[in-house]
Order: structure tokens, then C-alpha cells, then sequence
């Protein structure tokens, strides 16, 4: 079986969002091209295939049968619009040949000829265009339908009302690009953080490169006020950067030489050499990046039934407007050219543009908006999910607490063991272990151990760390991990030692609270979120941070599999309402992806925490969960507006053309106007997501 391989274009000129669903559904028809997603707020096409040729001409001439003004180019090619000044002159001849046969008082068959010509210029595109559709996918589109609803109008001898309506059109489709290229790059500049060269050090001096390009080794210079291209260490400088456009957070974080240094960070103040540790490709800039791109591929229910619904809008309203015009002579005494007319009017009407268009941009310019905040959101889906949420599940070390250690005291219960034997005896174990626990501990025993005479390492998640020697089993961790059953009288962590199958010593520490945890968690419960805290910590330690910050419920010491059970049982007693587990994205994979949404603490942006939840948090800041949850509802809060007021104003319309009331001008406001104002709704959301009064 071939391996499939990942393929994405841009779709140059798709100011359409029907059009982009029919170029998904056409795609997606063809056994080649599977999972295909056309991603109508970034332009991209991405589809996979067991193709190794270049497709580009072949998608080209499948996507021209649909929308023949679309381009499909490579994704490092640049969008250059140029074809606004030469709709703008044909719009300009268009209205002033209108005017002139309408107006003057030139001899009937020179004034029908500039009319003629008037509708001929500006309706050459549209009746290009549907043509091309109706010949190549045997499918009728808007293109169709407002160019027989212009000439219909000419032949019932509503001329200048057919005019009317072609220009209303083509100034609402400028207007309407104009405002949808506004709306992607306001998001856009929300994501700018991709850097656009490298300065490479080479033996004459320093070369500027593509970030493309780097290998790991490769030496960098960062000066001050350019962006870092790719992740690396600091070897030479010291300096002061901005991480704002990765986190939200505009505090500079300072740094040194030996300290990790994250690409589409700025550098503010300082000069920097940087040593590459990753290729661009798996560079955070470039992971997030891809995130966001990607996160509007896993649709929403909302913009899933809306895609299904738009497919069988139009052919209703179609049929509607036959049944007009041969049924209301029939039951009014109005004439068939009149009744024809109303007909036509439906016509104008039904493009669900407005519908199409405003739902998948809202939710990706919510998505834009939250990784402005330092929040990444893998998909519409779980942007829309936020909005139900019932109760939040924190887990501890990490999450509510700082996840930084600190030891408070060594306790020896045997006094037969020297203090050095004690911590010869935790470090030759915690050596092997990343545990954040392990490092602090070893950082607080400080010198180098010899680990030649460990034998049978194993670390078992959640309890601890075991190990031979001299033939003597050696375990470290919690109290039931190493059979220690009495109960301390002091809060913190207690790391215990079983040696010689007894307990001689354990270690206490301490792990703080983070800021704002305890606003956080009031935030939450303002908004009727219930919180828990799930731990595998002792339940005394757990109970007092969780009476501190005001979590509702407790459940301590539990082992991986505990906190996975404990989470099944409550998603299946939920009937309503979403469940959603946050945690450090290291320890807590399982439950992360278990439930309803996986929201994980990012540490600048951790590839195990970006990989295991739908949501991460990039600089561990539990006061952005809230902010989340506002950007979705504010979300749906603005598609739900957008959804009644097209509706809304295309029955109202509708209705108010089969009486005689609305007459073209009308029908085009239904039509464009509406698009265009439930698309300027939409870039609401970029602003503050404050509680509106």
C-alpha cells in the first residue's frame, strides 16, 4: 500500500464561500484526492493522495468548471491582486453607459444600443462565468441567476431596474472582497510572527538566509528589534525579548547565555548568537503557525449543517420562484410579466453567500483572536465546545501549582543511615528520571553520582521510581508506592525512600500556588462552571490548595489509570454540557485526550503538550482558560446574529416581492448588502472579549 502524501495550494482570487464548499465536494469525489479540505479563510486547499506528481494543472481545470476566476497557486507564491482596477474601469464604463441611454434624449435605437452595450459590459463577466459553470458542472451558481434576472428584467421592460440590479451587484462584489481580504489580513496580522530571514554566520561574516534553509549547528545572529527564525540555545549575548506574539504576555522575558530561545520571539534589546538546535519545519514558530492554519480543517456542527443546508437553499428557492410565476396569475389578476418579474426577484435572492460566508469566518477569526492571546486551538470544533462547558478538571502539580519544587527538609527515619548514604541513594534514581520532581531534587543534592552499580531502573507513572543495587531493591516516591503508612502532620510533598524493604527517609517539598489561580477559578464558577481537581498528591496537600484557590471538589492520590476511570465515570453520568480536562501535557495524555476537550498548560509551547489536548495554553497561564471560553461565546454569540439576520432578511424580502412591495434594489440588498455586513459583525470579535454590559 502506497503512502499517502499531504498536498496544499492556494486558491488565488476565492472571495466565494459556496464556491469553496463545491470545490471540496468536487475534489472530494475523485478517489485521488482524499481528506480534502478547502479552508475558505486562508485561501488553502489541502488534500492527501497517493499521487507523487505535481497536480496543480489537474486541480486547476477541475476548480476552473466551478469558479473560473480562481487560481490555483503554490504555497510559497505571493497573492497579488490585480484585476480590482480593471473591474472598477468596466464598472466605471458600465454606469456611465447606463446613465447616458436611460437619460439622454437620443433617437430610440441609439439609446436602446448604449443601453445594450451597458448591459453587455457589465454583465460580460457574470454570463462568462455562468456559462462556463452551467457547460462544465452542469450546476447553476449566483453568476446564473443575476444575469437571467437582468435580462429578464429587460425583457419585462424593466430597464433600468435590470441595470440596477447588475450594478448594485458588482459594487457589492468589490465592496464584499474588498471586506473579506480586510477580515484575513486583520487575522493575519494578529499571526505575523514568521520570521522572514536568518542572519547565517559563515567564515567571511554573516549572510541572510531563508529560516528554510538552517541545520541544526548552524550559528545565528538575532539583532535587536528582529524576530528569532528558528529555536536554539543562546551562546554568546544576553538580551531582553518579546514573547508576546507566541503568549499574549507583553512582560520581556530576560535572556542569558545556555537559555533556550523560541522562535517568533523579538529581540528588544541586545545582540544575540544563537545556536540552532531545530530544523523550521519543527520550529514552534512554524508549529503554531500550522496550527492555527490548520485549526478551521475539524469543522464545527454549526458550519458543518450550514455547508449541507446552503446545498439545498438554493434549488428550494428555485422552485419557489417558478411556482411564482405560474401560479400568482392564476390565483391575482396580475399579468404574467409581472408575476414573472417577482420571480425574477427571487432569483436575486437566492445565493446563501451571506450564510456561507459568515460562519467559517467567524470561527476562524475567533481562533485568530485566541492565539493572539497565547491560546492555540486546534479546530472550529473545539472553539464552539468551549461555549458549553460544564466543569473543569485541573490536575496539580503543573497546572494549578508553579510545577517548580522547592525542598524544605530531609527527614532520616533511621538514624543507623548517614546523611550522604540518604542522598546517594535518591540521586542514583532520580538520575534517570525528566520528572520535575527528580531535578529538583538532584539540583538540591547537588553533586555528581556514580550510577554504574544501578541495575532494573523503572519509573511507573504517577508513584514513583525503583531500582537495584548490590542485589537490594530501591524505591522512591509516595507513600503507598514505598509502603510508608503513617500520616505526616506537615502540608507539601513528601518523596519517600524504602531500602532494604524499609522506609528511612523521605523529602519534603513544596510546590506554589500560581498567580490569579484563585480569580481564575472565581471566573469560572461566575460563569456556572463547576471545578474539580484530579491528583496523584497526597489528599491532605490537595485539599489545602484546593480550599485556598476555591476548587469545588477533591480527588487525591490517584494513580494515571485512577484519574482516567474517574473521568469516564463522569462523562458517562453527563447529559449535557462539556467536560473538559486541563493539565501539563506531559503526565495527563490519557485524560487529556479522554475528554470532551483536552485544554493543556504549553510551557512556551512544549511539543507533548501541543501534541496530547485540543487546547493549549502557551505560557501556562490559567487566567486565559476564562478568556477562551469568552472568545467562543462571543463566537457563536456573533454567527448566531449573522445566521437571523440574512435569514431573516431574505424571508422578509422574499415575502415582501411576492406582494408587490420589494423590487430589485431590494433583493440585491438581501444578497450582497447582507454579506456585507454580517462579514464586518465578524471582525467584532477581534476586539475586547470583555462581558458586554
Amino acid at each position: 500500500m502506497n503512502i499517502l502524501k499531504k498536498y496544499s495550494y492556494i486558491l488565488k482570487d476565492l472571495d466565494c464561500a459556496a464556491c469553496a464548499q463545491k470545490i471540496q465536494d468536487e475534489l472530494s469525489k475523485k478517489p485521488k484526492y482524499q481528506k480534502v479540505n478547502v479552508n475558505f479563510s486562508t485561501l488553502k486547499l489541502s488534500f492527501e493522495s497517493e499521487e507523487e506528481a505535481n497536480m496543480k494543472e489537474e486541480i486547476q481545470k477541475i476548480i476552473a468548471n466551478i469558479e473560473p476566476e480562481v487560481e490555483v497557486l503554490d504555497t510559497h507564491e505571493k497573492i497579488e491582486k490585480d484585476h480590482s482596477k480593471k473591474s472598477l474601469l468596466r464598472l466605471g464604463i458600465g454606469i456611465f453607459s447606463a446613465i447616458v441611454g436611460i437619460y439622454t434624449t437620443f433617437p430610440f435605437y441609439i439609446s436602446e444600443g448604449i443601453i445594450l452595450f451597458a448591459y453587455g459590459i457589465l454583465l460580460f463577466r457574470t454570463i462568462k462565468n455562468a456559462i462556463q459553470i452551467l457547460k462544465n458542472s452542469r450546476s447553476i451558481d449566483e453568476n446564473f441567476l443575476v444575469a437571467i434576472s437582468c435580462i429578464g428584467a429587460y425583457f419585462v421592460g424593466e430597464k433600468g431596474e435590470g441595470l440596477m440590479v447588475i450594478i448594485l451587484y458588482e459594487i457589492g462584489k468589490i465592496l464584499e472582497e474588498k471586506a473579506i481580504h480586510n477580515t484575513r489580513k486583520s487575522i493575519q496580522d494578529l499571526m505575523d510572527i514568521k520570521p522572514e530571514y536568518a542572519n547565517l554566520k559563515k567564515s567571511s561574516g554573516f549572510e541572510k538566509v531563508s529560516p528554510e534553509t538552517l541545520l541544526i549547528g548552524d550559528k545565528i545572529l538575532v539583532k535587536q528589534g528582529e524576530k528569532v527564525p528558528v529555536d536554539g540555545i543562546l551562546i554568546k549575548g544576553s538580551g531582553k525579548l518579546n514573547t508576546s506574539m507566541l503568549t499574549g504576555e507583553s512582560a520581556l522575558v530576560k535572556v542569558k547565555e545556555g537559555d533556550s530561545i523560541l522562535s517568533g520571539s523579538i529581540n528588544v534589546e541586545g545582540l544575540l548568537e544563537i545556536e540552532v538546535t531545530c530544523e523550521y519545519k519543527n520550529s514552534t514558530v512554524n508549529r503554531i503557525l500550522e496550527l492555527v492554519e490548520n485549526a478551521t480543517d475539524k469543522k464545527a456542527k454549526t458550519e458543518t449543517f450550514v455547508s449541507k443546508a446552503a446545498k439545498i437553499y438554493t434549488p428550494i428557492v428555485l422552485g419557489l420562484a417558478v411556482l411564482v410565476a405560474l401560479l400568482l396569475p392564476v390565483f391575482t389578476d396580475l399579468t404574467y410579466w409581472v408575476s414573472i418579474y417577482r420571480a425574477l426577484i427571487f432569483l436575486v435572492i437566492s445565493c446563501p453567500c451571506a450564510i456561507a460566508i459568515s460562519v467559517p469566518l467567524s470561527y476562524f477569526t475567533g481562533i485568530g483572536k485566541a492565539s493572539k492571546e497565547g491560546i492555540l486551538i486546534k479546530g472550529s470544533d473545539y472553539l464552539d465546545g468551549l461555549k458549553d462547558t460544564r466543569m473543569i478538571i485541573f490536575d496539580k502539580t503543573g497546572t494549578i501549582t508553579t510545577g517548580t519544587f522547592q525542598v524544605e527538609k530531609l527527614d532520616i527515619y533511621n538514624p543507623k543511615y548517614k546523611e550522604d548514604e540518604i542522598r546517594d541513594l535518591y540521586a542514583k534514581g532520580e538520575n534517570f528520571s525528566n520528572h520535575p520532581i527528580a531535578q529538583c531534587i538532584l539540583e538540591y543534592i547537588g553533586t555528581k553520582v556514580d550510577t554504574k552499580l544501578v541495575k532494573n531502573y523503572r519509573e511507573v507513572p504517577g508513584q514513583g521510581i525503583a531500582y537495584e543495587l548490590k542485589n537490594e531493591t530501591v524505591k522512591i516516591g509516595n507513600a503507598s508506592f514505598c509502603d510508608y503508612k503513617r500520616k505526616e502532620k506537615e502540608d507539601g510533598t513528601r518523596i519517600y525512600l524504602n531500602y532494604k524493604k524499609e522506609v528511612i527517609a523521605s523529602i519534603q517539598m513544596k510546590d506554589g500556588i500560581k498567580p490569579l489561580a484563585k480569580e481564575t477559578i472565581y471566573s469560572l464558577k461566575s460563569m456556572g462552571i463547576q471545578t474539580a481537581m484530579f491528583t496523584g498528591d497526597n489528599k491532605k496537600v490537595a485539599q489545602s490548595i484546593a480550599s485556598k484557590i476555591g476548587i469545588d471538589e477533591v480527588k487525591a492520590e490517584l494513580l494515571p489509570t485512577e484519574k482516567y476511570q474517574n473521568l469516564e465515570t463522569l462523562l458517562k453520568e453527563t447529559t449535557t454540557g462539556k467536560i473538559v480536562f486541563v493539565g501539563d501535557g506531559i503526565n495527563d495524555a490519557p485524560v487529556l485526550a479522554r475528554s470532551d476537550i483536552g485544554i493543556s498548560m504549553g510551557n512556551l509551547g512544549s511539543s507533548s503538550a501541543i501534541e496530547a489536548s485540543d487546547i493549549v495554553i502557551m505560557h501556562d497561564e490559567l487566567e486565559k482558560i476564562p478568556t477562551a471560553i469568552e472568545i467562543s461565546k462571543k463566537t457563536r454569540k456573533i454567527i448566531i446574529q449573522n445566521l437571523v439576520f440574512a435569514l431573516a432578511t431574505k424571508i422578509i424580502i422574499l415575502g415582501l416581492s411576492v406582494i408587490g412591495i420589494a423590487g430589485m434594489w431590494q433583493a440585491i440588498f438581501a444578497d450582497v448588502g447582507v454579506t456585507l455586513i454580517t462579514i464586518l459583525n465578524t471582525t467584532r470579535i477581534l476586539k475586547s472579549t470583555k462581558k458586554e454590559s
